[in-house]
């Protein structure tokens, strides 16, 4: 099995999959899935933009990928994506549209995951809930956990609510090992800030990886306090004032046997797709 992972793609929902789709032309591997930590820019209606949105939008129509793209039917998107038959699996992140996904959610009140587009081919896993991926060898277990944390007790969307918390909370009480953990956010307790559920998770539960986003920090690896987890920050999918994706954007987790190993994706390979060609390649 591999699996493509990136992180705060923000509108640019087709990226991924073209990046995934370069991956297995330029190396010959095939890639099962991609998973995806969040700020996926999820906003079907651009009247419901948050803030910090309106203002990329304005100079970066890709901030609006999801509204453009993946609302209405486009040939050429759908015929590429049926071909590759990949499916992206998110977190939320902190710049979605809630209620959008609230109702999706709702409505999906007997599956882990849901999905939120049109070619059905983008989900978004509930957090705290224990999910599968299976290929004809292998099977991944993991747990997503989205949105972001606070420490001031507030309420908006934007930070993970009491539900929430409640099925964290069950998580909690399982004995078993998983294989990943995917966040929007860290947690950084010692700096007072991040979301305490989290380290609550990681002190508790066994996982092999935690990879996670949001912070706008460079791809790091390094082991969790915990003493066990390998946590890696995922480099933003997003091009430097060059135009170019920056080293630690595109992660492949493999598991072979039983065994996880990641590799970065070789920026000679990322580099190809830049901010003025992607959406033609």
């Amino acid at each position: 099995m591999r699996i493509a992972i990136f992180s705060d793609i923000h509108g640019k929902i087709l990226l991924p999959f073209k990046l995934a789709d370069l991956y297995q032309k330029e190396t010959g591997n095939t890639i099962d899935f991609i998973l995806q930590c969040g700020d996926i820019g999820a906003y079907p209606n651009i009247d419901n933009l948050d803030k910090a949105t309106i203002k990329h939008a304005q100079y970066d129509r890709d901030e609006l990928g999801f509204h453009d793209d993946f609302t209405i039917i486009n040939p050429n998107i759908k015929s590429f994506l049926d071909e590759l038959n990949i499916d992206m699996i998110c977190v939320r992140g902190n710049h979605e549209d809630h209620d959008f996904l609230d109702n999706l959610e709702n409505e999906n009140s007997q599956t882990s995951r849901f999905p939120i587009d049109i070619y059905e081919k983008v989900f978004v896993c509930k957090s705290g809930f224990i999910q599968e991926l299976k290929t004809k060898n292998e099977v991944l277990t993991f747990v997503g956990i989205g949105r972001i944390g606070d420490r001031k007790g507030r309420t908006e969307k934007r930070f993970i609510q009491e539900y929430e918390r409640k099925q964290i909370k069950k998580l909690l009480k399982t004995k078993d090992t998983f294989d990943i953990l995917i966040t929007h956010d860290k947690d950084d307790s010692s700096q007072g800030y991040g979301m305490s559920e989290i380290r609550q998770v990681l002190d508790n539960i066994i996982f092999h990886y935690h990879f996670y986003g949001h912070t706008g920090e460079p791809f790091k690896q390094e082991t969790d306090f915990n003493g066990i987890t390998q946590s890696i920050k995922i480099k933003e999918l997003e091009f430097n004032e060059s135009g170019i994706l920056e080293k630690g954007c595109m992660v492949i987790l493999t598991k072979e046997n039983g065994e996880l190993n990641i590799e970065i994706a070789d920026q000679k390979l990322t580099h190809k797709m830049t901010k003025y060609n992607w959406k033609n390649q």
